[in-house]
This record gives C-alpha cells, structure tokens and sequence, in this order.
C-alpha cells in the first residue's frame, strides 16, 4: 500500500471535468497496483480515504492529524491483508486480528514495535474509524471492548466514559509532562544569547544568531506557544513596548491559522521577554533581511504593515486570516523572509528543535551534567508550570491591582484580578477544558509553593518560626 499527499499544483493540466476534492495536503492512500477498484468494485482503501477526507469536519481540521491518522491505518491495513482478513470481516474475525495486530506491535521485531503512548494513539485511530464505517453501514460493530466510567468535572457534572480496553496503561499523564525549574530556565536562554551560567559572554562558544536564539528562546517560555505557532510568527504580530516598564504582561494574539485546531487565542508576554524580541527584530534581524535575494516560489511581497496587516503583491491582508503556508512565502519590504525568526541569509528558519538540542548538549557538557534534553514543546510546559506557580501565589493579582490603583485603563490587569487562576492559564495556553489544564497541578510543588507565599506575607522572624511549625510534617516526608 502506497501513501502520498495529495497537491493540487498542475492540476491544470489533468484534462479533468471538476477538479478533485481532496486538499491540499491530504493523505492519500493507494494499493500496489496504482488501482482504486477492480472487477469487484471500490477496493477497501477508497472508504479508508473517503474517512480521511471527511476528517477536517469531523473534528480534526489540523493536517497533522489527518498524516498521523493515516499512518496509523496503513500499517493495520497491510497487516491484515498479510493476514487474509478483509477490512472489513466478520466481527470476530476482525477481533482475532486485532489480537494478532497487538502482539505484533507490542512485543513483535523491534522496527514495528511500539510504545505505550503510540499504541494508543493506533487504537484510538482504528477505533475511530470503524465508528465511522458503522455508522455508515460499512460495517456490522467496532471490534473493540469498552469499560465503561464516570468522573466528576471541575463545575460538579458527572461524565459518562468508556475506556477502549485494547489500551495499555503507561506513565501517568502529569508524570510525563518535562518542564524546567527557573535556575535551568535561566541557564537556557543564558546559553541560547551565548552567555555563561551568570549571564556573562562565553568567549569558547563559536554558534551564531545568539540575539534570535535567545529572543526566540525566552518569547516561547514566556508566551507558552506551540512550535508552529511560534516559527510563523511576523515581526509585526509582535505588540509594541510600553512606555514604562511593567509588571502585568502583555497581551500577544495569535492567528487562527497558525494555532491548533485553528481556534485563534490570546496569550501573554513578559516585558523583559518583549523588550529582547524588539531588539532582535531591530537589529540582528534587521540586518539580516536588508537586501537579501531570498525569494521563494509565488512569493507573497509585504508593503506598509501595520500591527493589523500588510499589502500583499498589492492586495491588502489581515495577518489573522493568512495560512501557514502564505506566511511561509511572505516576502518583506526590504527582502529576506517576514517572519520573525530568520537566517543569516534573510530566509525563514524554522529548525528550533536541532537549536534548542545543541544548546542543552552545551550546557551538559561545559557546565551541568544532569541538564535535560529540551524538545521545543518542553518550554510550553515551563511556561504553564511558571505562570501557574505565579498565579497560585498571588504575583499577578497584586501587581494588577498596583496598576488599577493608578487608574490605567488595563483590560489584562482587570482580568488578573477577577478571574480564576486555572481559568487565565487555560486560556493562555489554548486549551478547550479546563480538565485538560489540571493536568499542570500535579507537578507543582503546591506545599512549596504556599509555603513561600505564607513567608512572604509577613516577613517578621516569629512568621517565619511559625512557616516552620506549620509545615514541618510535609518537609519531613
């Protein structure tokens, strides 16, 4: 079995009455043969595409998903066809080659065996799909089991679950979740800028684009974006300074397009981490787009941003509206790429997962053994873990209140102020339920953290001596 995505350039050329229906992007697959039906009519793989195709309205619009869902099908397809078992068999039938496929991907050779986590995600993907061949009259039932459950919901609704019992249990969620604690938060974006551990220039390091790294760096810890969402941002997206330093951050959106599920969000960017972004765009940056001769193919030229949008190739654009593969095209005033982040030769760069490993094997080797491997989505979950440590603690709140207290017309410092904190942070980091933010609460040190905060209140010895009395058990544990 054959898979390819499916593009529609020169399709202008296929002497066809109406043109495909697939998108662009869209996984594509195809038997041996070249063939999509023979004497018997459609072949299996042609409902498996129709499922696929039918993916962006049944709720999975990203195409990262529709490329993980189909390669997760191929492989179950081609093994039962190794096997003799039609895709769609007879119940039990399909439930004896469901067992096979199990012990073929869970203990079987090496190269097609799979973890926990990605096991689940191809039963999760299977039974997706047999769902939807029921439902259409494909097939007969879901060759699956279910235990079925409830949980309680943070607003006090009960919920019905149903656990797929092909499922294998491994790490517990929050157990899986890395973050880094400040002083490595530190070290990190140290190295990143080309610094020592105390912030001073390391004379042996010989890397370049130290302002973007540590630019780029610290605006993904401090802003919690995902990795696309961070590699297609422009410099005009970028709010602008204020006036004076502040403590409540401000806030950055993020276009529809470029963020999961293609929701659009708000989130928020300290002003240190802001203050280094501007100076990056205005200097290094600046330097390295000016005059470039980086031009890509149908390339989309930028005239008079603006914070709203640009002029492109003469037409005028909101930068919300454009996809992620425009912005990959844009084309800046002055040359080079308009996106924030860019090479020295003015065009895109988009490989922050190669920088930030670089960075942490330098770290390891020159001055901390036991510095993690820091995969991008790894500062996401930093910032989760800092802004929530924050927020619990009160930091945000009084610092809000400082600015209502002046009378400046804040909206950010408003809402510091009236609403929950896991309610701000599931906002900030875009998620749909604030079940999936909790997630984040098993990983703080909450006794740690109360702790501090009831230090802090009244910093007076007898408070101190009684911080200790009061958590005296829980340290000794």
């Amino acid at each position: 079995m054959i898979l390819f995505y499916f593009s529609k350039a020169g399709g202008e050329d296929w002497n066809l009455s109406s043109p495909p229906l697939n998108r662009d992007g869209m996984p594509v697959l195809v038997d041996d043969d070249l063939r999509f039906e023979d004497e018997n009519g459609p072949r299996p793989v042609t409902l498996i595409n129709r499922w696929l195709r039918e993916l962006p309205i049944s709720g999975a619009p990203a195409e990262n998903s529709w490329k993980t869902y189909a390669l997760q099908l191929k492989p179950w397809a081609e093994f039962l066809s190794a096997h003799g078992i039609a895709l769609f068999s007879d119940h039990q039938r399909l439930r004896d080659g469901l067992s096979l496929y199990a012990e073929h991907r869970l203990s079987g050779p090496l190269e097609v065996r799979l973890g926990a986590s990605s096991w689940n995600l191809a039963v999760k993907t299977i039974a997706a799909f047999y769902q939807w061949a029921v439902s259409e009259g494909h097939c007969q039932q879901v060759p699956f089991s279910y235990a079925m459950g409830s949980y309680l919901r943070p607003d006090g609704v009960r919920m019905e679950t149903a656990r797929n019992l092909a499922t294998v249990r491994g790490a517990r969620r929050h157990a899986t979740r890395k973050y880094l604690e400040r002083p490595y938060s530190d070290l990190l974006l140290n190295a990143l800028a080309g610094n020592d551990p105390d912030g001073e220039p390391d004379h042996t390091f010989r890397g370049r684009e130290t302002g973007r790294n540590a630019a780029g760096g610290s605006l993904a810890i401090s802003t919690g974006m995902r990795l696309r969402e961070w590699r297609l941002l422009t410099p005009w997206e970028i709010p602008p300074l204020p006036r004076q330093r502040t403590t409540v951050p401000v806030p950055l959106s993020l276009a529809p397009p470029t963020t999961k599920g293609s929701k659009g969000r708000q989130t928020w960017v300290e002003y240190d981490t802001l203050a280094r972004v501007h100076d990056y765009a205005t200097l290094e940056r600046a330097a390295h787009v000016d005059g470039s001769r980086w031009h890509p193919v149908h390339a989309l030229h930028v005239e008079n941003p603006t914070y709203e949008g640009a002029y492109l190739n003469g037409t005028y654009r909101r930068w919300h509206l454009l996809t992620p593969a425009e912005r990959l095209r844009l084309v800046g005033p002055g040359g080079g790429s308009a996106l924030l982040a860019v090479q020295s030769d003015g065009s895109p760069f988009l490989d922050w997962a190669t920088t930030l490993r670089r960075t942490s094997a330098r770290i390891r080797d020159r001055w901390e053994p036991a510095f993690p491997h820091v995969h991008p989505h790894m500062t996401r979950h930093t910032m989760a873990m800092a802004t929530l440590e924050r927020l619990v603690r009160g930091y945000y709140q009084q610092a809000a209140r400082l600015v209502l207290d002046t009378d400046d017309d804040n909206a950010m410092a408003l809402y510091l102020t009236k609403a929950d904190p896991l309610l701000i942070l599931r906002d900030l980091l875009g998620h749909a339920s604030v079940a999936t933010t909790q997630v984040y609460l098993h990983l703080l040190d909450t006794q740690r953290v109360f702790r501090q905060a009831y230090e802090e209140a009244d910093p007076d010895p007898a408070a101190r001596r009684e911080a200790d009395a009061e958590f005296q058990d829980t340290d000794a544990r």
